[in-house]
């Protein structure tokens, strides 16, 4: 088996995910309050089992908020090779995937709102299987991979 692959994401991508992680959040937060009043109010629950509906979306908040960002960026890596583009990414489960550059068929950047924020971007790069890509790069370096997958690319297909 390969080594494991080079290259982190931009640090920053930990910002991103724990704002992205709250905001996905927040409605589970307020379901779980909803949850606890509706126990706590209507059923006539006693207080100490009303408010587990809440302490349970609020771990759950606190995980998707602050601990998952930093597990998800220590397991995301890439690197462009000659001859492939190595990507390993994961929370519990590690995932690796390795695409032929052969089978590249084109390459995008992307940049979201959020990521206009923080000054990154994500390439994008096409196979007939689908889409994969790398996630949360400071622009200049997501339009340097870019720019170097499509030059392997086409070398590749010049072969």
């Amino acid at each position: 088996m390969k080594a494991e692959p080079a290259e982190r994401l931009d640090p920053r991508a930990k910002t991103l995910w724990r704002i992205t992680g709250a905001l996905g959040a927040l409605p589970l937060l307020a379901g779980g309050a909803l949850a606890s009043w509706v126990l706590l109010r209507v059923a006539e629950v006693a207080i100490l089992l009303a408010i587990l509906p809440f302490l349970a979306a609020s771990v759950l908040f606190v995980l998707l908020a602050s601990v998952v960002p930093d597990l998800r960026w220590r397991r995301w890596r890439y690197e462009i090779r000659e001859d492939e583009v190595d990507l390993q990414r994961g929370v519990l489960w590690v995932t690796r995937t390795l695409v032929p550059l052969a089978r590249i068929q084109h390459v995008d950047t992307q940049s979201g709102p959020l990521q206009r924020r923080f000054g990154l971007a994500t390439v994008v790069f096409y196979t007939a299987a689908g889409a994969n890509q790398i996630p949360e790069l400071s622009a200049p370096v997501a339009a340097q991979a870019r720019d170097r997958i499509a030059e392997l690319a086409r070398e590749q297909d010049e072969l």
